[in-house]
């Protein structure tokens, strides 16, 4: 701490109350990868759990195909 007069001049980590180590870049990068992670074992695992086995068509596609199969079988 200086004093000029009746100003006083602090550096920063003085008016800090301490050092500033920089831990908060650290603390970021790995909360960013992490999530990163996440997101991406949550999309594999939803494409896994998908309509692969009706090769892509959802399941009330499926249905009105399988119901105008059943309907044309009936009729004569």
């Amino acid at each position: 701490m200086e004093t000029r007069g009746q100003e006083v001049h602090l550096d920063s980590e003085e008016a800090r109350a301490g050092s500033t180590p920089g831990i908060a870049r650290y603390v970021l990068m790995i909360s960013l990868v992490l999530v990163v992670i996440a997101f991406a074992i949550i999309v594999m695992t939803g494409s896994f759990s998908s309509n692969h086995a009706n090769n892509g068509v959802d399941d009330s596609a499926r249905a009105a195909a399988e119901q105008s199969a059943k309907e044309q079988k009936q009729q004569p």
